[in-house]
Formats: structure tokens, sequence, C-alpha cells
């Protein structure tokens, strides 16, 4: 089978041929120029807009010539592109002519300097009625290989060739019949005309057999098309992570049943398709085979690719020592081949392995994680200058913002390498790293308190960039939008086709299941949260996040079943664990002001008073406002259980307001009800039937509302009720027992209503 040369080529060939020979006007130069180089010059990465694009690069039907050529006049009056198309194409009409026409392709090249001092040596005049192609340029460089792969073409391929053409152009014979009278079924070979010989006729069915699609078929794909088509679907695939589609798959085996020589770097889509389906045995195997090949042929490829690719396989199939293992003779192999993107890009997966599994590292991969964090990324950042490689430029400089904040550093620091990293991917067109620089950019607005920045952020990235970033990045923003609803319609909005690659229907899996835990807790249906908690833990966290968050709604489940003993120790475990592996300062406060809170609870508010303080200290310096909010309200609840009530309130009044902007309901709602509390305790240190009291009670009624509609927003019933009940006794203290019944039944409705959702 032809290793370039296709029918549709030809046609490609005769579009060229029609241009060089000046019948297109100006007018219509545009349109067919872009034409041709559209299907000779693989698209650019903002035309990839799917996988199955790709496809239409070279699996071209005469259909899409006509679309393109019918609407634009040409050079001859009355007479469209397409109908001097058409001519051209027909006027091939014997297998000597496919001969002709191939050689006065030399026609339309300029010619070189040689050639032309020959020529003005014999006085031959250089042409002016044609345009000429430089040799260099696009259209020139497609029809010199077109004139060498047909010379190197045997006579049986070329029969072949000849033969696919026909059928390829048959359609558009009745088009034909309208502009030449004389056109008949076997106008495609002038000799049949010649000899009045039929279609039915033995000796045509001698030279061409039967002609039937199947063998048609076999002359419209070369070897280079399938190499084009599975380039794009590696790129697209490593890129954003995702599967091959259907619809390419079955193009892919229709070209395999129509004997194309299928090249070795189809086993390396086989391994990645398997990879990302979580077929294990397949991957191994298909990784193998390919790197078998390549090794053997040396096909553009070196024995680090072999060992980076088998070390991220292991990883994503838990192997975690056998990755490093992998990791660490690539980063070998890679220095002693002087491969410097292969050595970078090692290193950079090595130092964000450790920062996801530190407790997985060997000492031995410490030690080539290049010591010193800060170190290790400032070596990759002069070494991705250095070779230009600008996604690890842009993806180190995040990294270092990842860790100032992780510390609790510097945040005008981090906004400065953020900028930096958006300054590299505006300027050098990293697209595929503006996910994660805004992913970033609305956690640290989080982390500020300006939640509207922070969801601004995560919606512009939905809207304008999901496209071009990994999938895992598209649902965890999708996650992080809303409140139950908005977050479950965004989780149904993920295209199934998505899910059919394992990592990210685990990462939805798994999100999807947070959503209802949270969401039946809060309901207080705790034996449909415990059975949704054992199933989430039956399988590995995805993500050292999800991990932490599946531990504090444990706690929470534990604290609302009254196991407070257990909930500590889950608690100490936890932050030992956080300690140890150097975890987000966030985490650790926001764990030191639950263990404050859950101290209260167990009747140890002194000790909770100091956790809580050592709480706020850290995140007022790590400038962590929502867990400073969150901290300083454990510390106004020891203040209460210590009857310190005048100062509770006091703090609550000053953080409130500042507390609301983080847009938290939970937080808002616990700090509403902390200062509920606080001006109770005032109204009882007042004396009976005083003013004093009155505007205590009257204030605390007012407060109450105000949580019990953060509760109901999260549909907290626990909290409601609590806040319900609190209701009723304060009418009971001003006399109403007619509001303090209807209150006392409001509370019995929402406990019946949470024995429903039980």
């Amino acid at each position: 089978m032809a290793r370039y040369l296709t029918a549709p080529k030809i046609g490609l060939l005769a579009l060229i041929s029609l241009y060089t020979d000046s019948v297109v006007p100006t007018t219509s130069t545009i349109a067919v120029l872009s034409f041709l180089i559209s299907h000779l010059i693989p698209p650019s990465k903002a035309d990839r807009k799917t996988s199955t694009k790709a496809t239409e690069t070279f699996v071209r039907s005469i259909q899409k010539f006509q679309e393109a050529l019918i609407t634009h006049a040409s050079g001859i009056p009355g007479r469209t592109v397409w109908d001097l198309f058409l001519k051209k194409i027909w006027d091939i009409n014997s297998f000597d002519s496919l001969h002709v026409f191939f050689d006065d392709l030399s026609l339309s090249l300029a010619k070189t300097r040689d050639e032309q001092g020959r020529d003005a040596e014999r006085g031959i005049d250089p042409v002016e009625d044609r345009i000429l192609l430089s040799r260099a340029s696009p259209l020139g460089a497609f029809v010199r290989r077109a004139q060498l792969e047909f010379t190197r073409l045997q006579f049986h391929d070329t029969e072949m060739l000849w033969k696919a053409f026909i059928m390829y152009r048959e359609p558009t014979l009745p088009m034909w019949k309208k502009r030449n009278a004389a056109a008949g079924r076997t106008s495609f070979d002038v000799n049949l005309q010649g000899l009045g010989l039929g279609v039915v006729d033995g000796l045509t069915e001698v030279v061409y057999g039967t002609l039937t699609l199947k063998e048609g078929f076999e002359g419209m794909t070369s070897t280079d098309d399938v190499e084009r088509l599975l380039e794009f679907q590696i790129e697209e695939m490593q890129k954003l992570g995702n599967r091959v589609p259907e619809e390419l798959k079955e193009t892919f085996r229709s070209m395999t049943d129509s004997n194309v020589t299928i090249p070795s770097i189809s086993h390396y889509v086989r391994f990645l398709d398997s990879w990302r389906a979580g077929d294990y045995p397949s991957s191994f195997d298909n990784l193998h085979r390919y790197f078998d090949y390549t090794m053997h042929s040396c096909d553009r490829t070196f024995y680090q690719y072999a060992l980076l690719n088998l070390a991220i396989l292991q990883a994503d199939f838990g192997c975690f020592s056998e990755s490093i293992a992998a990791m660490q003779e690539t980063i070998t192999t890679a220095r002693e081949n002087k491969d410097m993107a292969c050595l970078n890009f090692s290193l950079s997966w090595l130092y964000h392995f450790g920062k996801a599994h530190p407790g997985d590292m060997n000492d031995a991969a410490k030690g080539v994680m290049l010591g010193v964090e800060r170190e290790g990324l400032a070596f990759l950042k002069a070494k991705a200058k250095e070779t230009g490689m600008w996604s690890l430029l842009s993806t180190s400089l995040l990294s270092e913002a990842k860790l100032g904040l992780t510390n609790g550093e510097s945040v005008p620091q981090a906004f400065e390498n953020i900028i930096k990293a958006s300054h590299v991917n505006i300027t050098k067109n990293v697209t595929n790293a503006v996910g994660s620089q805004m992913l970033l950019q609305s956690s640290i607005f989080g982390r500020l308190g300006v939640s509207y920045l922070s969801w601004s952020f995560c919606e512009t990235f939905l809207r304008c960039y999901a496209k071009e970033a990994p999938l895992e990045e598209v649902v965890k923003c999708m996650v992080d939008k809303g409140r139950y609803e908005d977050a479950m319609n965004r989780m149904e909005e993920v295209d199934t086709e998505f899910l059919r690659t394992l990592k990210f229907y685990q990462y939805w899996a798994t999100f999807s299941g947070l959503l209802k835990l949270r969401r039946e807790l809060h309901r207080n249906n705790l034996e449909a949260a415990e059975r949704l908690l054992t199933q989430l833990l039956a399988s590995p966290a995805p993500d050292p996040d999800i991990s932490y968050t599946l531990s504090l709604l444990r706690v929470d489940l534990l604290i609302r079943r009254r196991s407070y003993t257990l909930a500590l120790s889950t608690l100490e475990d936890l932050a030992t664990n956080l300690q140890t592996q150097s975890s987000d300062i966030f985490y650790r406060v926001r764990l030191l002001s639950l263990k404050a809170s859950l101290l209260s609870k167990c009747g140890r508010p002194e000790k909770g008073f100091s956790v809580a303080v050592r709480a706020a200290n850290i995140a007022h310096k790590s400038r962590l406002l929502p867990a400073l909010w969150e901290a300083i309200g454990a510390v106004s609840n020891v203040l209460i259980s210590l009857r310190e009530f005048d100062a509770a309130s006091k703090l609550l009044t000053g953080v409130i307001p500042q507390a609301l902007e983080c847009e938290d309901c939970e937080l808002s709602a616990r700090l509403y009800s902390f200062i509920v509390d606080a001006q109770m305790g005032l109204a009882g240190q007042a004396t009976m039937d005083s003013p004093k009291r009155k505007e205590r009670l009257t204030k605390a009624l007012e407060y109450i509302d105000c949580s019990f509609a953060e509760f109901s927003r999260i549909e907290d019933i626990e909290g409601q009720c609590e806040m319900m009940a609190k209701k009723a006794i304060i009418m009971h203290l001003f006399g109403d027992l007619l509001l303090a019944n209807d209150y006392a039944a409001k509370y019995m409705d929402l406990k019946r209503k949470a024995s429903l959702h039980g």
C-alpha cells in the first residue's frame, strides 16, 4: 500500500494545478488557498475543538471539494472554480494520463538557479502566463513530495491508486454529464470508449475488476494519514487525559481493514486508551510492545521515555515504590543522554509526586528530588528558561506560589508568582496551564475571604478555558462552584464521553459522593451518611485534599452521634498525619478550631481556649481569614463556656460582618448561634424585668432568625431545631406562651422532617 499518495491527494494536486494555471480570480484566491492549506498542514491548537476534527484533515470526500469551490467564480466567464475542477479531474481519463498529470506538475514549480541558467543558454524564455510555486513553500513541498512518492510506487500500488481515484471521482459523473454530453459510464478510461467497450464487457472486468467501494477505499488512506491521526490523538490524550472517542476508533478500524501499514505508534495509542480506561494489564502490555518496536527501529524515541511512561503508569495504578524506582532510572538515563526536556519533566513530576504522596517517598527519591523544595523549584525554573519549556516554567511558578500559601508565608509573594505565571501563559500561549492558574487564584481569594472573586475565577475558567484544561480541574471547579442543587447540576453537565476515563470517573464519583454525604449529614440522616462514608473510604482518595475532607466529615459524623471520645481521637490522628506530611497550614488551623469546639463540648473549655487562641494566631499570621473567623468563633464559644459573655459578644460583633463576606453559610450560622448564647448569658446576668434584660433577649431573637436562615440554606436540620428550641425558650421568658407553643410545634415538625429523611 502507498505510504503517502491517496485519491483525495490527487484532487488536491488538481486544485493546485488550477491555481497555478491562473484561472482562479483574485476574489477566490484566499478561499482556495485556505482550503488547500487546511488539508496540507496539521490544524493549530486553536482549531482543535474536538478530536474528531483530526479525521477531516485527510478523509476528504469529493463533496468537500464541491462545497468549497462551487460558490466561487473562475477566471472563465460563466464557469465556477468547481466546473474547472471537474474538467481537470475528468481529463485524467487513462492510466497513462495519470502519469502525464504527475509529470506535468513540475511545470507548476519555480525552477532552480541551475535550471534557469540552462534555459537562458538555450534561449528559452521564462514562463509568465502562470503562477510558479516556490519549491520551499507548503504547496511546492507538497507537489515535490507527491511527485517523488508517485515515482517510487510499484506498478501494483500505482494500479490501486488509479482504481481508487476512479471510485473517488465516480459520484461527480452526473454533474460531468451535464457539462459534457459525450460523457458516459466508461468516461473514466478513454481507451474503453475508443474500443467501444462497456462496463460489463470481459476485457473491462479483466482490467478493472468489479471496482467495489471496499477496493476503492484501499486507496483513500495512506500510512502518512494514519500517522497524522495517531499523532494528533496522542497529543490530545496527553494534554487532556481523555480516551479515544468511539467515532475515531471506528475510523481507525476501517483503516486497519484497508491493508494500510499500521505504524508502531498505534500501540502507544492503545496504551494510552487502556491506561485511561483503568485496564492495567493491557496498558502495560501495549507500552512494552510499543517500545519494543521503537527501540528496534530507533523511531524518534529513546529508552528514558519508556521508563518515564512506565513510572507514570505505575503511579496511576497505586504502585508507588515501582513508580519511584522507574522515575529514578529515568532521571539517570536522561542525564546520561543529555535529554534536558525529559530530565526537567521527570524532576518536576517527582516534585509533585512527593507533595501528593510524601509518605511514599523513600530516602533515595528525596535525595533525587533536589533536597529543599525551594531550591528544587528554583532549579526547575532556571532549566525551564534555558530549554524554553514554558509550560514547566509556568507550573514551577504556580508550585512556588502554592508552596508559600501552604506554609503560611507572604500572600503578596504568592500573587507575584501567579502574575509571572500568567505573563508566561499569555506571551508564550501556554493555554493548558491557565486552568491551574485560575484555580489557584480562586483558592487565594477564598483564603482571603473574598468569595465573590473566588467564584468569579471559577466561573471564568469554566466558560473560557475548560476545553484547554485537564478535565480533573474542570470537575474540581464545578464542585467548588455552588450549593447542593447547583453543584449536582454542574456535575450532571459533565459529558459522559469524559467519564469513560477511569481517573475522571473516580473524581466525578467521589465529588458526587461528598456532596451527598454532606447533605445527609446536614439533614441528620446519620445512617445514610455512614453508608456513604463507608463507600467513599473503601477506595483510596484520588487527591490528598479529598482525603482530608473525608476525615473531617467522619469527625462531623462522630460529633453528631455524640461520640466525642472517638471524634477527639480521630482528630489527634489526623493532626499527627498532617504534621508529619507538612500539609497545608489551612488544614491544621481548621483542625485546631474543631478541636477547641470539641473540647468545649466535652467539658474542658480551659484546654480548648488555648487551642482556639493558637488557631486564631496562626490564621492571622497566615492571612487565612475564613479560618480566622472560625477560630474566633471557637474562642468565643470557649469564653461562653467560661461565662465570659461580654467578651464573647464583643468578639463576635466585630467578626460577623467580615465573616458574612466569605458567603459560608455554615460558618455564618455557627457565629450567629454563638452570639445568641452570648446575648442569653448577658440577659441572665441582668436583673429580672429590667430594660437591659429585655434588650438582650430581643437581640438574641434577631440573631436566632439570622442563624436559622443560614442553617436553612444548607438544609442543616439539627441547627434549625436548635434555633427553634432557643426561640421557644425566649418566648417563655417573655411570657408569650402562645408563640412559645408555636415554636415548639415547629421544632417538632423539623424533628419529624428529619426522621422522614432518615
